[in-house]
């Protein structure tokens, strides 16, 4: 029965879990710690360094020798200091968090055995902060651990046509060619060498090191046997002895295959008995086809075969294959290649051993031979046995031994270069700047290295918890098939089946499940308690896939009986999982049992109460929404929660962990200090109001007072979305599942103006505003108070550098950061120039260039960010002199537009915010805050929803916080026995947990009973805020001079194709040809109809499309002659008349009478009004002749913009 369980220092959860976990989870973000950990060796003495991560790629690269081997550089040792900034430094000035690493070099002259030691510099490598993430360019990212294919050998089958099956055997190296082994339908056994030219396996097997015919032969298991001369006998086998005609002749020699003409030939002779091989016939058929007799034959017809133009010469083929198979620098198995081949084929070399041997290679074909018999199995590619974890440190090896490379040919080049070499140092030879760019590359532009997901706690420890198939070495998305996405059997307890994008990434990024761990070869493992003899013991055993797959595994709430023994579900039989199936067997036969039933699934999946209750497709949407759930500025914990909160809100990093044990000596809303138990004082620091990547708040409160104890590892400051050290992504609020006039259709939600007064889904966002201060041709920009055309008014804010205050209250089109950049001048005269020289250089011109709020923008200055070259100096990109960040806060209450969700994949869009009066309420009066749809609950099969509603009712009218964890949570027979507790003080309420619900407008009681409860319902990021976008005028695209999209670019909404058709339908034309002209692509179109709109005239005619001029422009790019027809009919080119205001589709080609020339404008314009439409039009679509029919070539445009801006009616 469920029983009350502490949860931090003052809250108990009454949890329902029958089965108690033996095994605590491990810490949530370990992948990533223990992997760069494995890299550095940082706390292992440098000496006693294992080969290793980092310490593996100095021993693999040096010694660097000369080419001609009098000079070499040898590795000693390396050293870790500690970071040059700290990581609050490096986030304020933009800066990446490393440590500087040196490694001590010796310089060795061979040939006076002279050793020149010196330490050098090898660049500066991120730190990992203790959160798992990087700081880089002042900004935290996240390096995603990359689920690839391993290193090993796998077998595969294709018997999809009858009588033309064939196997193939392929040997994926950690580094080098690739191998792969064919059985094709003619018997013949060739290989191919990355991708190249296919040779027979037998001629490879020479080049490799067997002498001759009979010790491959042999290597195969082949007798020498006598048999009988009977056709079927003997045809097709290998002779194991010559045969020699009457003459002495050979007529057949030793290992010749037996034809129907030999055969013939020996019975003419006489023969009854013949000495055969007795070996399978692939082997004969492929030794057939091998014209080599010996290994230098064979390794000079591979040479031929792979380097056809080059001369096959015995030296050039030994170093040929010598490179690419026995060289340690360019072909390696690696470890884990190693150990998949040991397992793979019942080998037993040492894990050291990294090259390919004769044996692994005999052992793959025989592998193959009784993969065709049917005694071996192929090799399943997307099972987890046959993929394995890269996690940082190892994308990082990778990447660093990129640079290391390109290091060792600079300094092998130098070593041939340098005029006195014996004079030289390491440090002249080595040139650290291609590790510097390697790791550049990674973390900057890496498609495994993310911008950090920080929308609150749980995105971020699921960013670091997170496995993707794509990346370097990785599947592409348009390659992906089906079945690298689909669920395997193998992801049990390794892999969360739900929890993955619904996008195209879908299936290949997946999350690791809650108890999952990468073992030291990379192979994800789960934890199983040992069965012994039908009886469950304590221990605990970490399981690969390829691992489990020998073994019957139970789940974890078998019934077990006191003593241990497990007990018969199905007639004295228990349903286990044996391989990828279901079987029934008896207790003694199972080997194990799963530790938890939250096993299977990720940390995100294991927040859902009543998870079993959902359809699979509404708990993916369901994860995927809680990681896009906004902090809110009053957290609340779930009622209804599954006992992983208060987990997830320790190792997502956003809570405070005390160090020591100790009494809480100092507190206040930014510092704590702990009085330690042995005798020290811990002091720790609050984040306040820091914006996370995401626009969402950081924000630590404490959550201990002066003169409470704390215990070691305790959590003592709560994050964001964090209530009492549990995660707290909403708030619990009472739901009603009825109509409501239709506001609820569609998934629509009704809400009460109560929980806008009481700011329950109140949120703070802050948004960082960049300006760049940079040199330009004309000289150098610079941040000033003193801005042209700007009024007193629009600078009340700014200081007297011209940055605004914080504090300040901003809106649209409010300056944040004057800023002036120099103007372009005409050509002077010489006069000019002469008056100049003399009288000296006159004001500058400038043109304003300020940062101002973008449009729907606005909030409360919180702070200035403000670097400049004298600070940041070598930091800066080149040509820029200063940087302001501005930080500008808003406080947004829930609106209609906002998107909201439960955690059961039930989301939908605020449709209207009834007065509290209004809303439905209860017989005792209380309104519900929130009115759902019904008909949002059968069709999506997510009836947890329900039960959680129903759940959390119970929960406050007793005042609990429940606890019911997934797969063994409350039963509904435990939740209807509660309600009918609660029956005696709330009569209305009927067995299932429905009631009578009033009509707040009204007071008319409704027809049915309504299901009302409490549920956990989250504000998502999707805020209407950022999303509503309008405009009038804005830019336009270059090419095709049609609206730019997008919010971002401040674009125009598209009429597209289908949109076409609708004003078709309609006969709508005028609209439609204005909609594909003069509002679209039509440049003097569109100028004319502003002028007309700004002047109250009638309109004109549309003219000819920027989009079809285009057309004509790539037609005629394709070589075609492209004319077009007149209404006179004449063709020619496009021919638009300049002076003519109403160019039709089809200009004329002659020049009209001066009788039906029409004055573009009928008076002249006055200066302020040509003034504002330069302003509005640049020089690159407007002139002056073209909008006032004006002889006069106009003089150029000062306002110059990258986009043509312009009228968009």
């Amino acid at each position: 029965m469920a029983e009350f369980v502490p949860v931090g220092k003052r809250r108990r959860r009454l949890a329902f879990g029958r089965v108690k976990d033996l095994v605590d989870l491990p810490d949530l973000i370990e992948v990533q710690r223990n992997s760069y950990r494995w890299f550095f060796q940082k706390d292992v003495d440098p000496d006693r360094r294992e080969a290793m991560g980092l310490q593996e790629l100095f021993r693999e690269i040096f010694p660097i020798e000369s080419y001609d081997g009098s000079f070499a550089l040898e590795f000693f040792r390396f050293y870790i200091d500690p970071p040059t900034t700290s990581e609050e430094e490096s986030r304020q000035r933009d800066l990446t968090w490393q440590m500087p690493v040196r490694a001590t070099i010796r310089l060795v002259n061979r040939k006076t055995s002279e050793i020149k030691e010196e330490e050098i510099f090898l660049g500066d490598f991120p730190v990992m902060t203790d959160r798992g993430t990087f700081i880089i360019n002042g900004t935290e990212r996240v390096v995603v651990n990359q689920l690839a294919r391993s290193a090993g050998v796998y077998l595969s089958a294709d018997t999809s046509v009858p009588g033309q099956e064939s196997f193939a055997c392929k040997v994926i190296p950690d580094r080098g060619a690739w191998l792969e082994f064919d059985l094709t339908p003619g018997d013949v056994l060739s290989v191919n060498i990355d991708n190249r030219k296919k040779i027979p396996a037998t001629t490879f097997l020479k080049a490799f090191g067997v002498p001759g015919d009979d010790e491959i032969l042999r290597l195969f298991g082949a007798r020498e046997i006598e048999v009988d001369l009977i056709e079927e006998e003997v045809r097709g086998r290998l002779l194991a002895e010559a045969i020699v005609g009457e003459a002495g002749d050979v007529l057949l020699a030793r290992n010749d295959r037996v034809t129907k003409e030999h055969f013939d030939r020996l019975v003419e002779m006489g023969r009854t008995r013949l000495r055969i091989w007795d070996v399978d016939p692939a082997l004969a058929a492929t030794l057939e086809r091998d014209n080599t007799t010996n290994s230098d034959e064979a390794l000079l017809d591979l040479f031929r075969r792979l380097r056809p133009n080059e001369p096959a010469r015995m030296e050039n083929a030994r170093e040929y294959i010598h490179g690419l198979f026995f060289d340690s620098r360019r072909y390696n198995l690696g470890r884990v290649g190693r150990y998949k081949l040991n397992r793979r084929l019942n080998l037993d070399f040492d894990l050291s051993e990294r090259l390919l041997r004769i044996e692994d290679i005999v052992s793959m074909i025989k592998a193959m031979l009784a993969l065709r018999s049917g005694r071996e199995r192929p090799d399943d590619i997307d099972h987890l046995g046959n993929r394995r974890v890269r996690a940082v440190g190892e994308l990082l090896q990778n990447q660093v031994r990129i640079g290391l490379l390109r290091m060792e040919r600079i300094a092998k080049e130098r070593m041939t270069t340098l005029p006195n070499l014996e004079k030289a140092t390491a440090k002249d030879l080595i040139n650290v700047r291609p590790i510097s760019a390697s790791l550049r590359e990674f973390f900057g532009s890496g498609q495994l290295s993310q911008f950090m997901d920080q929308t609150n706690p749980l995105a971020e420890i699921t960013h670091r918890r997170r496995l993707s198939a794509l990346g370097p070495g990785g599947l592409s998305r348009e390659r992906a098939g089906f079945e690298a996405r689909d669920v395997h059997y193998t992801h049990y307890g390794r892999v969360c089946p739900i929890e993955t994008p619904e996008g195209p990434n879908i299936g290949l990024v997946t999350s690791l499940a809650t108890y999952s761990r990468v073992n030291e070869f990379g192979f994800l493992v789960t934890p199983r308690r040992k069965v012994v003899d039908g009886r469950v013991s304590d221990e605990i055993v970490f399981l690969s896939a390829d691992e489990e797959d020998s073994f019957y595994v139970a789940r974890a709430n078998t019934p077990v009986a006191p003593d241990g023994q497990i007990l018969a579900e199905v007639a004295d039989r228990v349903y286990v999982r044996y391989r990828d199936d279901i079987e029934e067997v008896t207790p003694d036969k199972i080997d194990f049992l799963d530790v938890s039933p939250k096993q299977i699934v990720s940390v995100s999946t294991a927040l859902i109460p009543f998870l079993e209750h959902d359809d699979a497709n509404r708990a993916l949407m369901g994860s995927n929404m809680q990681r896009q759930a906004v902090p809110l500025i009053q957290a609340e914990a779930p009622r209804v929660g599954t006992g992983m909160e208060a987990r997830i809100a320790k190792d997502s990093g956003s809570c405070i962990v005390a160090r020591r044990s100790g009494v809480v000596s100092y507190v206040d809303s930014e510092r704590i200090e702990i009085s330690t138990d042995d005798g020290g004082v811990d002091q720790y620091r609050l984040i306040k109001f820091r914006r996370s990547n995401q626009g969402t708040i950081i924000h630590q409160k404490p959550l201990v007072r002066h003169g409470d104890h704390v215990e070691r590892s305790e959590v003592i400051v709560d994050g964001q979305s964090v209530d009492e050290a549990e995660l707290a992504l909403g708030r619990n609020v009472l739901v009603a599942f009825v109509p409501w006039e239709g506001y609820n259709y569609e998934d629509a939600i009704l809400l009460s103006e109560r929980l806008v007064k009481e700011d329950f889904y109140t949120s703070i966002h802050i948004e960082e505003y960049e300006v760049e201060a940079r040199d330009t041709k004309l000289g150098p920009e610079e941040i000033t108070r003193d801005i042209p055309n700007v009024g007193e008014d629009a600078l009340r804010d700014l200081d007297e550098n011209g940055i605004v205050r914080v504090g300040a209250e901003v809106g649209a089109g409010d300056i944040l950061v004057g800023k002036v950049t120099p103007k372009g001048e005409s050509d002077q005269t010489p006069e000019e120039k002469l008056l100049r020289a003399i009288f000296g250089e006159k004001a500058r011109e400038v043109r304003d260039t300020s940062l101002r709020v973008p449009h729907g923008e606005g909030g409360k200055i919180v702070a200035i960010k403000r670097l400049t070259r004298e600070l940041n100096g070598e930091d800066m990109s080149p040509g820029v002199n200063e940087v302001v960040k501005v930080y500008v806060a808003q406080l947004r209450k829930i609106t209609v537009g906002d998107k909201m969700a439960g955690r059961h994949g039930n989301k939908g869009v605020v449709s209207r915010i009834l007065p509290v009066e209004d809303m439905p309420y209860l017989p005792d009066g209380t309104s519900a805050d929130i009115v759902l749809n019904p008909l949002g609950v059968p069709s999506r099969m997510n009836l947890g929803q329900v039960l959680e509603t129903i759940m959390g009712f119970v929960a406050v009218q007793n005042d609990w916080y429940v606890s019911t964890p997934v797969f063994e949570g409350a039963q509904e027979k435990e939740i209807f026995e509660e309600l009918a507790k609660l029956s005696k003080s709330h009569p209305e309420l009927t067995r299932d947990g429905r009631t009578t619900l009033y009509d707040g407008r009204t007071g008319e009681p409704m027809e049915n009973k309504v299901t009302v409860g409490y549920m956990y319902m989250l504000k998502l990021i999707h805020l209407v805020d950022d999303k509503i976008h309008a405009r009038s005028i804005g830019p336009y695209s270059l090419i095709t001079q049609q609206p730019l999209g997008g919010k971002a670019q401040f674009g125009g909404q598209r009429f597209g194709e289908m949109e076409v058709w609708a004003l078709e339908g309609y006969g709508a034309s005028h609209i439609l040809q204005e909609m594909l002209t003069v509002k679209s692509d039509d440049i003097r179109g569109r100028l004319k109809t502003y002028e007309r709109i700004v002047k109250g005239q009638n309109l004109t005619k549309p003219g000819v499309p920027e989009s079809f001029r285009v057309l004509v422009k790539e037609l005629q790019g394709l070589g075609l002659d492209v004319e077009i027809g007149y209404d006179d009919g004449s063709f020619g080119e496009l021919i638009v008349e300049e002076d003519e205001p109403e160019a039709s589709f089809r200009p004329k080609r002659i020049p009209p009478r001066e009788s039906d020339v029409v004055s573009a404008a009928d008076e002249e314009p006055d200066e302020e009004e040509k003034g504002l439409l330069q302003k509005l039009f640049p020089v690159s679509t407007v002139t002056d002749e073209m909008i006032f029919g004006s002889d006069n070539e106009p003089e150029p445009s000062d306002e110059k913009d990258d986009d043509s801006e312009g009228a968009d009616a």
